[in-house]
């Protein structure tokens, strides 16, 4: 496929992918994947979408968890997302404090940059999906199209959004708000579904 047609979605991991915790998510046991989520990739790859991760593991340099605990987080998703018939490509994350002003550490756009170095792309539209601010400003920095889901510290939104408010002011104006990654994934579907369809034709 040329890069030019690569069909790339960004998540955010903790409160979008797996259950998020005040106290980090440190280790393989602790990794717990919220309902619905790795069949919301599954669903996302069968429609020719390819998923990438991008997520602040701050507690690597806080020293809650070491690389090795790191990786059997991840070798526990990648093995559960097979099961379900999914994949994410790959999993970039920033290791630093906030103390330690790195460029990588969401909200700053770091790993976006990298996402698109590695692939060769602009990421201009791409869809980057998370349950903070921070994770959807990182995104928009670069042209990502910003969605965020009521799962995670999402939920702190959810009632007030219920209720007629809109989000604060420090997310992206453009921001979509979807239940939970499976409503995402069943949007963003149905949105490419109708575009390809002989209406959107020529």
């Amino acid at each position: 496929m040329p890069n030019s047609a690569l069909k790339l979605v960004i998540l955010d991991r903790d409160g979008t992918i797996n259950q998020d915790r005040d106290d980090y998510v440190k280790s393989e046991a602790e990794w717990v994947p919220l309902p619905g989520a790795l069949e919301a990739i599954a669903r996302l790859n069968h429609a020719g979408w390819h998923v990438v991760v991008a997520t602040n593991q701050s507690g690597l340099g806080r020293g809650l968890f070491d690389v090795a605990a790191l990786n059997a987080m991840h070798t526990k998703m990648h093995k559960l997302l097979a099961t379900a018939g999914g994949r994410v490509e790959a999993i970039f994350y920033c290791p630093h404090g906030p103390e330690q002003a790195c460029r990588c550490r969401k909200p700053a756009p770091g790993l976006f940059e990298q996402i698109g170095e590695r692939y060769g792309v602009s990421l201009q539209g791409v869809p980057t999906v998370g349950d903070t601010a921070r994770d959807l400003i990182a995104g928009t920095s670069v042209g990502c199209e910003p969605h965020l889901v009521l799962t995670g510290k999402g939920e702190a939104w959810r009632e007030p959004l219920a209720a007629g408010q809109g989000l604060p002011t420090n997310f992206p104006a453009s921001t979509r708000v979807h239940e939970n990654l499976a409503a995402f994934a069943a949007w963003l579907i149905a949105r490419d579904n109708e575009l390809a369809s002989p209406a959107h034709g020529d």
